[in-house]
């Protein structure tokens, strides 16, 4: 395992940067990962708009939501997330969003 540390939090991640311990997810993590693991320098409305449902959606059924509802609900299309997630929205917005690696991620 792996510690990144940030404005005041150091947590640790595994060796694909995934939060070894999801339940201390917070916003100010969520700008660490982005930062340190993504490269993604600010957060935008548009990226809590997708970390905020992919959580509320995990928190609810246990799993990460199908991309196709994940565009529905956010009303963003499928390259503006990937503009926003390079990695991913299995792989970037999940890991951003404090959630294990989604089953099936590559």
């Amino acid at each position: 395992m792996t510690t990144i540390t940030g404005k005041g939090k150091t947590v640790e991640v595994n060796e694909e940067g995934f939060l070894s311990h999801p339940e201390e997810w917070d916003r100010t993590i969520a700008e660490v990962l982005a930062q340190d693991q993504e490269g993604i320098e600010h957060l935008t409305e548009e990226h809590w708009a997708v970390i905020d449902f992919i959580r509320q959606h995990y928190l609810a059924k246990g799993n990460a939501p199908m991309v196709r509802r994940l565009c529905q609900t956010t009303n963003l299309p499928l390259r503006r997330i990937y503009e926003l997630f390079p990695s991913g929205p299995a792989k970037g917005a999940c890991k951003l969003a404090g959630l294990p690696k989604p089953d099936g991620c590559v």
